[in-house]
């Protein structure tokens, strides 16, 4: 994700995208232009194996598409004879200021774009992209250039938009009743926590910091403390909400308590965030999705701003993460009136991915 300092020597997210969006009827829907983006708002049409979502394992933004695509089953695990709806493909976790690389597979070239660098399919869509290389992003497989960047907008999409190509089961990530408070929670999360770990991070001066760090470990007092009595985030069952902050959750200890500086306590010593961080990482899609040696060869590597010398912190020990968590005592249940996904299809399976 992009990032630049503020007036104040903090940070600030770069929000500009290429914010077309991909939904079930597109000629009912205008473009957004009320909004700045790259890509004018436009709207392409959900087609099975025309997209290819490109992530990587260790960028939690990147981590919510991969859940979600999981869990409402556009993997196609649970028809493995047949094509992926939308298929995967995975940068290698480290990479140098023009883009993110496919060095997980053969030669180094993604097997479906047939391209080394993502930065390949940006440069297919506009020959002359102003803007860093992030991911996630969809990838229309024909002309293999990126069709939308934009974080928000896709996984929202997934959920909404995506429906004829969920599997039988898929969980409601959005209950419509529930989107008020959902959006609520959500947006403090990524204000505070997703974006607030980052803030902390990069910060340039003392006060950015404190301030940046104050607002992180308000929000996670207040999460510790609506996490005693209830399952789950929002309603009796996983949602967005949930996801959002599990792939926060999940780096904490891991990166961001020592690399970012965000120390007041760790995740691992909050009897109510722990146990619903266990809880979620047990459940399929969220740590089998997770791989904790590409997460932290990112940060400790990549950003050598932050860590100069390149070495990558040895703990802490993953090993707690599937001890027994206890949090079904308080009610709900993972997916509602839906069910679990399948195994994940062998190609989306990398080294080291839960654990």
């Amino acid at each position: 994700m992009g990032y630049v300092a503020n007036g104040d020597e903090g940070f600030d997210r770069d929000m500009n995208y290429i914010d077309d969006r991909v939904v079930a009827d597109p000629s009912s829907s205008d473009p957004d232009t009320t909004v700045p983006g790259l890509g004018h708002g436009e709207t392409w049409a959900v087609e099975a194996g025309r997209y290819r979502l490109i992530a990587a394992r260790a960028c939690p933004w990147a981590h919510r598409a991969v859940i979600v695509r999981r869990l409402l089953g556009l993997d196609g695990a649970d028809t493995p004879d047949e094509p992926a709806p939308l298929t995967l493909g995975l940068a290698g976790p480290t990479h140098d200021w023009k883009s993110w690389t496919f060095d997980l597979d053969p030669d180094s070239v993604d097997p479906v774009l047939g391209v080394g660098r993502l930065r390949d399919c940006y440069l297919h869509r506009y020959p002359d992209y102003p803007k860093g290389i992030t991911v996630p992003a969809l990838v229309d497989t024909g002309s293999k250039a990126v069709v939308t960047n934009d974080f928000r907008s896709m996984v929202q999409d997934f959920v909404t938009e995506w429906t004829p190509l969920h599997r039988d089961g898929a969980p409601d990530l959005y209950p419509t009743d529930l989107r008020p408070e959902i959006d609520e929670i959500s947006d403090r999360v990524f204000r505070t926590v997703n974006n607030g770990v980052y803030k902390c991070g990069f910060a340039g001066t003392q006060s950015a910091y404190e301030k940046a760090f104050t607002e992180l470990f308000a929000t996670l007092d207040m999460l510790e403390e609506r996490l005693a009595d209830r399952r789950y985030l929002v309603g009796d069952h996983i949602t967005l909400a949930d996801i959002y902050l599990y792939v926060t959750l999940v780096r904490f200890d891991m990166v961001y308590h020592g690399h970012f500086k965000c120390n007041r306590y760790t995740v691992s010593s909050r009897p109510n965030l722990w146990g619903y961080l266990r809880d979620l990482f047990q459940t399929p899609g969220f740590g089998d999705t997770t791989n904790f040696g590409q997460i932290k060869d990112h940060y400790y590597i990549v950003h050598t701003d932050v860590n100069p010398t390149g070495v990558v912190a040895v703990g802490p020990d993953p090993a707690g993460f599937t001890t027994e968590h206890g949090r079904e005592q308080l009610g709900g249940s993972p997916f509602g009136a839906g069910t679990g996904p399948s195994a994940p299809r062998p190609e989306d399976v990398r080294p080291g991915d839960g654990a």
